[in-house]
């Protein structure tokens, strides 16, 4: 696992980690009916990435880390809202499932990002390698954890059990770094990260 070399870490500049509001909804697409769903996301003004990458368009983030399913952020709505908004448009093409008190998301930004990273990830980290617009699901500190590279961040998703684990091993592995903590992130606030 390299990464950049950031210099000693006395000198290295600050973290930040935010959690990010948003309601998710996984997006299955059924058997031989991926060209659908993409159509129906190009109607919206989405585009569904292929495995193992992320895009960010019209205040929606879609993430793709298994063969034809698609996880969306969107700005949260009243409960219920987004899954039914899907349940209705996917019918005969893909299985809308709400996720969005399942799944903790945080948003971390600052330049020693993949070195704090990569002392707990299996992946290798390099911008040469884990590119922005990557996306992969790993393991770190023994819990399920998605990963995401945008420009100015990076997105980390891991399961609402194990979320606060994950945010102290965080915390910990990151002091050094001074991390420090953010207001609550949104989705419209990465709108322009990566566009389609």
């Amino acid at each position: 696992m390299s990464v950049p070399d950031s210099g000693s870490v006395e000198g290295a500049a600050g973290l930040s980690c935010a959690s990010l509001a948003a309601d998710i909804i996984e997006l299955a697409a059924l058997r031989d009916r991926t060209h659908v769903l993409r159509a129906l996301g190009a109607r919206r003004g989405l585009s569904f990435p292929e495995f193992g990458r992320i895009t960010i368009a019209r205040e929606t983030v879609v993430l793709c880390t298994r063969p034809e399913r698609w996880l969306l952020l969107t700005t949260p709505a009243p409960p219920g809202t987004a899954l039914s908004q899907w349940r209705q448009a996917c019918t005969g093409c893909a299985a809308p499932v709400e996720l969005s008190s399942a799944i903790t998301v945080l948003y971390l930004a600052g330049p020693a990002v993949r070195e704090v990273l990569a002392r707990g990830c299996r992946l290798d980290l390099h911008p040469d390698v884990f590119t922005q617009g990557s996306a992969a699901t790993t393991q770190m500190a023994q819990v399920p954890v998605t990963l995401a590279a945008l420009p100015a961040g990076w997105l980390l998703l891991t399961p609402s059990t194990t979320g606060r684990h994950f945010r102290d091993w965080l915390t910990s592995t990151a002091g050094p770094f001074r991390l420090a903590a953010r207001t609550d992130a949104t989705v419209a606030t990465l709108s322009g990260e990566i566009t389609t």
